[in-house]
């Protein structure tokens, strides 16, 4: 059922009622008894669905930029996954000899104390 405003020419009060269309206006204030007249309002509604936003319906040349996107994304993801990771690059710092007497290309150990 469908509801309508009115408002009351004598008292100015703004009323909703709750009526069938197939009902009559009504035409009398029901608290001072002055002459009523039906208001125009807005019809709520709500956009449910797809097609209701411009991204549901893209123009041609969103589409081909969302394809390039896809495509520049994929060639860099192959790109970094077929380069080594930084952990297995190799040091620039030159390699040094451990007291053990091995070499390694990590940071020299701290020296060990002299006993005298």
């Amino acid at each position: 059922m469908p509801t309508y405003e009115y408002e009351c020419l004598k008292c100015r009060r703004v009323f909703e009622i709750r009526q069938r269309i197939s009902e009559p206006a009504l035409t009398v204030c029901d608290v001072c008894g002055g002459e009523v007249r039906r208001l125009l309002s807005a019809a709520p509604f709500i956009l449910k669905g797809a097609g209701w936003y411009v991204t549901d319906y893209p123009s041609e040349s969103r589409k081909q930029a969302l394809q390039s996107e896809k495509s520049s994304e994929k060639s860099t993801s192959e790109k970094s996954a077929s380069e080594k990771p930084s952990s297995e690059k190799s040091s620039d710092k030159p390699a040094s000899k451990g007291t053990d007497g091995t070499t390694s290309a990590s940071a020299p150990a701290a020296p060990s104390p002299k006993s005298d």
